[in-house]
């Protein structure tokens, strides 16, 4: 099976070290009092723009200064890396499909995301920086199942054909996700993955509990 995977927030925690540069960023470089509010929390994603009150050149100022550091500080969710071993000694593919920014100013981004992955000894077979359009990455490189945390795109490979699981988080845990599959951490996507095989072949002879490992 092939099985793309979302970087931000479902493999990594970037919401943390975004907001901690941008309360920075805000406050000792705009020199503005930090004000945040509600409408910064729109439907499943934060927009700065909307958290702060930033007009475009203010928000790439932003990332022009501080997207490196927001990018090093990630820290891993827990039991990706073993998850992702387990599943790449299954014999899947897995394929990183990110939209991480590449046009940022001092940025190596995928040196940057390579290196993260390398450090945390998370496997994969591929990583696709800047996807923005992830569908048509997905579709592209045959892609079975996405692994993401935004709802709207869960829902958009969903209704093209494509399997998709949603990793809850702050940002979208109070929608209705539907028929999609909503899973709380890297155990409950193992399971989910190995439950799609069962069903999918028709037996119950795959081991698919936790304590496997």
């Amino acid at each position: 099976m092939k099985i793309g995977i979302d970087i931000d927030d479902t493999t990594f925690v970037t919401v943390n070290a975004m907001i901690k540069y941008a309360d920075i960023y805000h406050s000792q470089v705009l020199g503005r009092e930090i004000a945040k509010n509600s409408l910064g929390l729109i439907r499943n994603r934060y927009y700065l723009k909307a958290i702060y009150g930033w007009n475009d050149e203010e928000k790439f100022g932003f990332f022009d200064r501080y997207y490196k550091d927001v990018l090093k500080e990630c820290k891993m969710i827990e039991e990706a890396n073993t998850v992702c071993q387990k599943l790449k000694e299954r014999g899947h593919k897995i394929y990183f499909i990110t939209a991480r920014l590449t046009n940022i100013k001092n940025c190596p981004t995928e040196e940057i995301t390579k290196q993260s992955l390398k450090e945390n000894h998370i496997p994969y077979d591929r990583l696709i920086i800047n996807a923005s359009d992830k569908l048509t990455v997905a579709k592209e490189n045959g892609i079975e199942v996405f692994i993401e945390d935004s709802y709207d795109t869960c829902k958009e490979l969903s209704e093209n054909g494509i399997k998709s699981i949603l990793m809850t988080t702050k940002m979208n845990q109070d929608i209705d996700q539907g028929s999609i599959v909503r899973v709380k951490n890297w155990k409950e996507i193992y399971e989910e993955i190995l439950n799609m095989l069962q069903k999918s072949i028709g037996t119950n002879n795959i081991p698919f509990y936790f304590e496997d490992y």
